[in-house]
């Protein structure tokens, strides 16, 4: 089975909000789904955590070095493009494309065996998970009202972030914090991100110290991306000081960058995002790496229902992985794929065992987003 082509397609026009500082429109693309055409009539998909016009460009250099190539060995292709461009530099477009690249792949592999990609990365060590309502941060009510709902469809785990968190003042985190636990209950899991690789973030260590301090009060199971990106010694100082666990390293891109702060203790949990750090196969190594270490991988999932399927399939692949991120309110999540997902009467998201990522994507729902037939082929 010989790739034959490889196309992208940007999502837009329900483009959630990001909490950034330079907020998200509607209309702008950031989440662009990938495929990768063979000539058995097989397609796979990923997903890119990058614009359109840049996975594009990206696809301009990587597609001479895929056509031709066997659909069937996706560590082998992926590590090879990011050889061949290392000398473009590692990270940003190059490195995300083929992070959606080598994800089509793992699922080209899985749709050819007839085999969930979980188990092709060495065995299923679970058949489902329990995903986190992923919310951005309002003032306290606002947030109350929309993490009701939540609970009431059954999600039993959340993660709040950024918004006016760390930016107005201690006495309004305290209150959207204790407002948020008193609304999921006292026996969900709560998370906070305080999103510090905002570009106007401006707090450092010392906040980051008061802060875990005040969260451990309201038992909240991690402090996610509690100071800026680099700043890898402060990190270490917060993970040795905190009360609270701490996590981080969304913005990283493949296996080498993770490997000081693994090795140094930056965090308790690592959290690679697979449409970023080079797909599968560099998250599943990350992945490795941390259980070696005593530290547990939660990947970033802030994407696409492609890129949840990849994270359901390195879950139940990944022994410690035992949490996924799900965007709430999303339709590049909630609303492409010809059957939703669903949580059980448990809260719990069952992981699909059909083959390669176990998703199909439905062309007239994605059509409102994207022209699935371009990427998809005129027969989908």
């Amino acid at each position: 089975m010989k790739i034959t082509d490889v196309r992208a397609a940007g999502l837009r026009g329900a483009t959630p909000e990001g909490g950034w500082t330079e907020e998200l429109r509607s209309e702008d693309v950031v989440h662009t789904l990938v495929a990768v055409h063979t000539d058995a009539g097989i397609l796979g998909l990923g997903s890119v955590f990058t614009s359109e016009n840049l996975v594009r460009a990206a696809l301009d250099v990587l597609r001479p070095l895929l056509i031709g190539e066997s659909a069937l060995e996706p560590e082998r292709l992926a590590e090879g493009l990011h050889r061949a461009t290392f000398w473009l530099g590692r990270g940003g477009s190059i490195t995300h494309t083929i992070s959606g690249v080598d994800a089509a792949l793992w699922d080209l592999l899985g749709r050819a065996t007839g085999q969930p990609v979980g188990r092709l990365l060495g065995g299923r060590h679970r058949d489902r998970v329990r995903p986190y309502a992923s919310l951005l941060m309002t003032q306290p009510e606002q947030l109350a009202d929309r993490l009701r709902p939540c609970v009431a469809a059954g999600w039993t785990a959340f993660k709040i972030g950024w918004g006016p968190f760390g930016r107005s003042g201690a006495a309004l985190d305290e209150r959207i914090v204790a407002t948020a636990r008193e609304a999921v209950g006292p026996d969900a899991l709560l998370m906070v991100d305080a999103g510090a690789s905002d570009s106007a973030w401006r707090n450092g260590y010392k906040w980051a110290r008061r802060t875990a301090d005040m969260l451990r009060a309201y038992d909240i199971a991690w402090f996610e991306e509690p100071l800026p990106p680099d700043a890898i010694e402060d990190y270490i100082r917060l993970r040795e000081h905190a009360p609270v666990p701490i996590a981080g390293g969304e913005v990283l891109t493949r296996r080498q960058s993770y490997l000081p702060w693994i090795e140094r203790g930056a965090f308790d949990i690592v959290q690679p995002d697979v449409t970023k750090v080079g797909g599968i196969s560099e998250l599943r190594r990350v992945g490795w790496s941390a259980h070696d270490h005593g530290i547990r991988l939660i990947p970033h999932g802030w994407n696409t229902a492609v890129g949840l399927a990849a994270d359901l399939q390195l879950a139940s692949a990944l022994p410690d992985t035992d949490l996924v991120e799900y965007v709430t309110g999303s339709p590049y999540v909630d609303d492409i794929l010809s059957t939703p997902w669903a949580l059980d009467s448990e809260g719990m998201l069952p992981i699909p065992e059909g083959p390669g990522l176990g998703i199909e994507l439905d062309p007239d729902a994605l059509g409102r987003y994207t022209d699935a037939e371009a990427l998809l082929g005129a027969d989908r």
